[in-house]
């Protein structure tokens, strides 16, 4: 029992000793990676990026997927507008970005994976702002070359984010400041060094509202004869596809409403057998739909109701269409995230039961009295709106306060350097 208690460490030690053996070993394989794909550039007579010989850039924008240019749009146009240059690299190849007719954002695909994350991993640049997690812990390593990580949120929650998702990036920029207490603890479990955490609001809500204020409503082809439901779950074994499938949508079918199924962007590749079977069995018709388009905008404008799990577009919904929301109880795992840290429960979580209505397993069956319940509650109308003013402050000045930040940023690191 003695020795024993001896060897005895507490979780928390444990998985930092472990992250600590995963960063040693990811670099030097991933340093090695870097190094083949270098000798693949030059030995198929390719190039390394210009980029990457240029000189230090003072801005460089990265995006690892084309979904995220409702984020990063908004501050490219307001550096475009300041007339102050930058580097918008994509991991997509059919990004958005790519076609803009920029003065001062260049943008460039950067190639996709692993060659992606060489070319990150030598960037020449004094500030990087990006929305991807993970930052030196995987793939992705902090370049000797870049002075200061920027990262900015793409759901205005606190992020649901895999372990050790934000730790080595220098500054967080808030969607408002309820999402601060959940960092800041983090760091004082891991004995971090503080970060910057200035509120800035959020960039694609301000978009996405802009959007709805300009609307022309004979393009959103919303039905008039009948309700239209929007099931848009997120993924992973505590998500509604996973955990119910086929029994959920036996019984969305069951209500005669429209249906909209949009899985998560992410079990396009992590639950893609478990898509195929789906889409198989419950395939395209009048009154069912699949939808995989890269802006969500016009299939929330066109539902009446969402139902979802711990989704942030739950909150895309709630603030911009103040739609009407239905959750389920998927009794979610914390284990992978870093929420298992803290032993408290989502922010979503806890906000969800202002703005609608959970759906416990046995109302499965009868579930559309429960969206006919949900769709006129008052009391729930009332709590959206509560709700978005905490977490989405600054309303309409988020890509103007995000290039502030950073333009005062450069003239900081600049200074230092």
């Amino acid at each position: 029992m003695k020795y024993s208690l001896l060897l005895y460490i507490d979780p928390a030690t444990g998985a930092m000793l472990f992250t600590a053996l995963i960063r040693i070993v990811s670099t030097v394989v991933f340093a090695f990676q870097k190094f083949l794909l270098k000798l693949k550039f030059f030995v198929l007579n390719g190039h390394i990026d210009k980029a990457l010989e240029e000189d230090k850039s003072d801005l460089v924008i990265f995006s690892d997927h084309k979904r995220y240019w409702n984020v990063f749009k908004p501050i490219c146009d307001e550096l475009e507008k300041r007339k102050i240059s930058c580097k918008f690299w994509t991991a997509s190849e059919d990004d958005p970005a790519l076609e803009e007719e920029y003065e001062y954002v260049s943008c460039s695909f950067i190639g996709a994976g692993n060659k992606a994350y060489a070319v990150l991993n030598m960037m020449r640049a004094y500030i990087c702002l990006a929305t991807t997690p993970g930052l030196d812990v995987y793939q992705w390593k902090r370049s000797k070359h870049t002075d200061y990580y920027i990262h900015t949120f793409h759901s205005p929650s606190v992020p649901l984010y895999r372990m050790f998702g934000l730790d080595f990036y220098d500054a967080v920029l808030l969607n408002g400041s309820f999402q601060e207490d959940m960092l800041r603890k983090l760091e004082k479990l891991r004995n971090l060094p503080a970060k910057e955490m200035p509120i800035v609001g959020s960039t694609y809500l301000d978009a996405m509202e802009e959007r709805y204020a300009s609307m022309e409503v004979e393009k959103i082809n919303k039905t008039t004869d009948n309700i239209t439901v929007l099931l848009a779950p997120s993924w992973g074994k505590s998500a509604i596809l996973t955990k119910y499938g086929r029994r959920f949508l036996e019984a969305l079918k069951a209500t005669g409403y429209n249906i909209i199924v949009r899985p998560h962007p992410q079990s396009l590749t992590a639950e893609k057998k478990l898509l195929e079977e789906l889409k198989k069995e419950f395939p395209n018709s009048e009154r069912w739909e699949w939808n995989f388009d890269n802006d969500n905008y016009y299939v929330l404008a066109r539902a009446d109701i969402m139902i979802s799990d711990f989704s942030g577009i739950i909150l895309d919904n709630a603030f911009i269409f103040d739609g009407a929301v239905i959750y389920t109880d998927t009794n979610f795992d914390p284990s992978p995230y870093d929420i298992w840290w803290l032993n408290e429960p989502l922010w979503i979580e806890t906000v969800l039961p202002q703005i609608g209505k959970q759906l416990i397993e046995e109302d499965i069956e009868n579930l559309k009295n429960v969206i006919s319940e949900t769709i006129n509650s008052e009391t729930y109308k009332k709590g959206r709106e509560e709700i978005k003013n905490i977490a989405w402050e600054y309303k309409g000045k988020a890509a103007e306060l995000t290039v502030d930040y950073i333009v005062n940023k450069l003239a900081e690191v600049k200074a230092q350097t």
